[in-house]
């Protein structure tokens, strides 16, 4: 098969099995090293310096290739932490996205309009309870309607009791005031001969 595909995880995986095979051969590299150093030292202490130069010659060369492998595992490793950091991010993205998505839907969903219908609705029911609660508040009377009516019968009953009261006789006799007792006094004489003289001239007629 060829390159890792679309699919992040499945890449991280394969870059993984990648690093545990350069691992092992590490490892195996390492302990040539090792053997290469054993034989250099056999071959010294048999003087056979040429065989123990060559031990050393190969060991060299597995040193190149251990710091191959390690450059190699580097990469490997920065692959896998770029490639899991970048698979983060889309998801990230993708949960952002799902989220803005979602917002949006709602927006639409509610819209400014529909806000604001609702909060017309909304002040007209709180104006209505608060009619219903002055409605219920209020004082009951029965009659309090008939209030007009009745204040202009009670008029009606006052007048007749005036109108009653001047029509009943008076119980006593009105005191006139009294008859003086004692004479005029007399006129001047001059006007006692004119009162006398229309005394005369009516009797006549």
């Amino acid at each position: 098969g060829g390159g890792g595909g679309g699919d992040p995880s499945a890449t991280i995986v394969r870059l993984r099995e990648s690093i545990a095979t350069q691992e092992k051969r590490e490892e195996h590299i390492q302990r040539k090293i090792d053997g290469m150093v054993k034989e250099a030292k056999e071959k010294m202490a048999k003087k056979d310096k040429k065989g123990a130069l060559f031990a050393m010659k190969r060991k060299k060369l597995y040193e190149k290739e251990l710091d191959k492998i390690q450059n190699v595992k580097m990469t490997l490793e920065t692959q896998v932490i770029n490639l899991e950091s970048a698979a983060q991010n889309a998801d990230t993205f993708k949960a952002m996205h799902s989220g803005t998505s979602a917002m949006k839907k709602i927006r639409n969903d509610v819209g400014i309009e529909k806000v604001d219908d609702m909060m017309d609705d909304i002040r007209e029911e709180m104006e209505m309870a608060n009619e219903i609660g002055d409605a219920i508040a209020q004082p009951v009377d029965p009659l309090m309607a008939d209030e007009d009516d009745l204040l202009a019968e009670l008029e009606e009953l006052e007048a007749e009791d005036v109108e009653s009261e001047l029509l009943k006789a008076p119980s006593n006799p009105v005191d006139m005031p009294a008859v003086p007792s004692q004479k005029l006094p007399d006129l001047k004489n001059d006007e006692a001969e004119e009162l006398k003289k229309l005394e005369a001239e009516l009797a006549g007629l």
